[in-house]
């Protein structure tokens, strides 16, 4: 579970969108926020991507049918999680979004042992290509 954070504007879908295309995906990446779900197949994992940001009540958190994609190897990427109204599974790793003077800012903590280990493997510098 990740969960993107931020006001209106702050790249949420634009972070989505760049990491559902280094995952693979060479189709359209759309912005799931009048579906409120994407659901990405993809080969090692399926990545879902929700929207929440038009939700009002749980009730409607419940409609979405978000359990048959609760399935072993599937990554969720969740903007607006607050509006899940305490109906989503912990985050892993959750992302704050702004914009600040010197352009667009992201900052990442961990909420589970999941994520401190992808926290630890991104600041890891990664081997020199060819060796």
């Amino acid at each position: 579970m990740v969960y993107l954070r931020g006001d209106l504007g702050a790249g949420k879908t634009t972070l989505a969108q760049g990491f559902l295309r280094a995952c693979g995906v060479g189709g359209p990446v759309r912005s799931p926020t009048y579906a409120l779900v994407q659901v990405y197949a993809l080969e090692r994992q399926t990545v879902v991507h929700l929207d929440l940001y038009r939700l009002r009540a749980r009730e409607e958190l419940e409609h979405l049918g978000l359990a048959e994609w609760a399935l072993p190897g599937s990554l969720w990427l969740i903007e607006w999680p607050e509006r899940g109204f305490g109906g989503l599974p912990p985050a892993d790793l959750t992302v704050q979004l702004s914009v600040g003077a010197a352009g667009h800012e992201a900052l990442a903590t961990a909420g589970t042992d999941v994520g401190a280990a992808w926290l630890t493997r991104l600041k890891r510098p990664s081997p020199a290509r060819g060796s």
